[in-house]
């Protein structure tokens, strides 16, 4: 039985969030998902700052819907609306997926002195999204993550999922994530067919 939106307490933000080191790419590693997210895979979040437009952000959220690099990539470009008085420093943002809809997309935490991780929540707690600079997030950390999801902002976490990350060169190349995913957190079939004791 979830947490009742009524008697929840407000979202805690981070003090700050600096909007320039915000930008560039996301890899969500952890979710309770939207409907479209259910069975995502390599789902990636790339943030650009805009200037001259209505909305602050371009946001290019790509994805597999099911297994990774086998089924289909699906995109759901958004944008992103800074509130408060400085747009600089603000953790408190809008999204729009589609049309005049404009959802709350709090910064709840934040690498403050990284910017290598990051947790995006929303009022009621039926969504949350855990996110990293790389597709591998270090258990320590992720497990830090959703406990303060817990313990500080209240969620039930039920429905919290490992988003499945899985990169072979060749999709690292057709996603243009070369920069972002380094070798080692590449998929080996090979290597996993020997750990997993199927011989050739």
């Amino acid at each position: 039985m979830g947490n009742s939106a009524s008697q929840l307490p407000p979202l805690q933000l981070v003090p700050k969030c600096e909007t320039s080191k915000f930008m560039g790419t996301w890899f969500v590693v952890g979710n309770i998902p939207t409907f479209p997210e259910k069975k995502a895979s390599n789902a990636v979040e790339k943030y650009s700052f805009v200037s001259g437009k209505k909305h602050d952000i371009d946001i290019d959220f790509q994805y597999n819907n099911g297994d990774p690099i086998t089924s289909k990539l699906s995109s759901l470009p958004q944008k992103g609306y800074i509130q408060g008085e400085n747009k600089d420093t603000s953790s408190k943002w809008q999204v729009s997926p589609f049309g005049p809809i404009r959802l709350d997309y709090p910064i709840i935490e934040l690498d403050e002195d990284n910017y290598n991780w990051c947790v995006i929540g929303y009022s009621s707690r039926s969504y949350a999204w855990i996110m990293g600079r790389k597709p591998r997030m270090d258990d320590d950390t992720y497990n830090m993550l959703v406990k303060r999801l817990v313990d500080v902002h209240k969620y039930d976490i039920s429905g919290l999922r490992k988003v499945p990350q899985k990169w072979t060169a060749e999709e690292r190349a057709r996603r243009g994530l070369d920069e972002e995913i380094p070798d080692d957190m590449l998929f080996d079939e090979g290597k996993n067919k020997d750990e997993s004791g199927v011989k050739e």
